[in-house]
């Protein structure tokens, strides 16, 4: 009786300070008073298992294998990501069938339009060219610089369209077709007739290492470029766009402009090669990248 007495009067005790009664517990003089849970957090509590069965109930919640319960709203983020595609689809449709009906004129014409050309050019360049002309169209060896604006088979826009279209040494049937034979290898030319028609371009062009050739050697060179290279590069050497034979008098170099590149371009000879795109992008694709290419700035020297 007296242990059962003094549990019951530990159990009953209360606090002096806050008036609560004790649990019982005591470590060390410090007795543990009997607190209950705060409302606020019971309440707290229910709400949030109300708002878990709720959400139970009406989302996707369980997975049951090969599948999942799929709540009674029907929404999930593989929904809300094809709506979100098919009204992509829906937009890019109305300005895609604008491009393909106007022509190139009209569409750099209209501001609004090209802005939408140039994010969707930009896509399109990036997958397909950048591997070849580099991200900013720029080129590199043995590739073209677009944004230099010197154009081998033409630069309007119908010009660069087809180019994109055939392709150049491509498979296509309708390709365009290049080629720079190859002087030397061939023996078409001598070192020293390869020299001279060397000196002959450094003389009337801007290639990378001027050499300062001496009149006679570009005299003589400028008769040998008469019999063998005007047929393609034209009498004034500025090129032709039929044939895709470049301008040898800017600045733009598909291979390099420094003496020992031209020396062996001339020698050797140079065949390069676009793939056609007709096929792989749709016609209003071109035409995007078609536009895009012409927009390109140009970068400083």
């Amino acid at each position: 009786m007296t242990n059962r007495g003094s549990k019951a009067v530990a159990l009953e005790k209360r606090d002096p300070v806050t008036g609560r009664m004790t649990t019982g517990h005591e470590w060390n003089g410090i007795e543990e008073l009997e607190t209950p849970i705060p409302r606020v957090v019971i309440f707290f509590l229910v709400v949030t298992i109300l708002f878990s069965i709720g959400y139970w109930i009406f989302m996707p919640a369980w997975p049951l294998g090969w599948t999942y319960t799929k709540g009674l709203l029907g929404i999930d983020q593989r929904t809300t990501v094809e709506q979100q595609v098919e009204q992509a689809k829906a937009e890019r449709a109305v300005w895609m069938d604008q491009i393909e009906q106007m022509d190139f004129a009209t569409i750099q014409a209209d501001s609004a339009l090209m802005g939408v050309v140039q994010e969707a050019g930009a896509t399109l360049f990036g997958d397909n060219c950048a591997v070849c002309h580099g991200t900013r169209g720029t080129g590199g060896k043995g590739f073209p610089d677009l944004a230099a604006k010197a154009w081998l088979w033409g630069g309007d826009p119908e010009a660069i369209a087809e180019t994109i279209r055939v392709g150049i040494n491509s498979p296509h049937e309708e390709t365009r077709t290049s080629q720079m034979l190859a002087f030397g290898r061939d023996g078409m030319l001598d070192r020293t007739q390869i020299d001279d028609v060397l000196a002959y371009v450094q003389s009337i062009g801007t290639a990378s290492e001027q050499a300062q050739p001496t009149p006679e050697a570009a005299a003589r060179g400028s008769e040998i470029f008469a019999e063998n290279c005007a047929s393609c590069h034209g009498e004034d050497a500025k090129g032709m766009h039929d044939l895709g034979a470049p301008d040898l008098t800017d600045a733009s170099w598909i291979y390099g402009g420094d003496l020992q590149t031209l020396h062996t371009t001339v020698y050797s000879g140079r065949q390069g090669h676009m793939p056609a795109w007709e096929g792989r992008l749709s016609a209003a694709d071109r035409k995007i990248l078609t536009l895009y290419v012409l927009a390109l700035p140009q970068e400083k020297q």
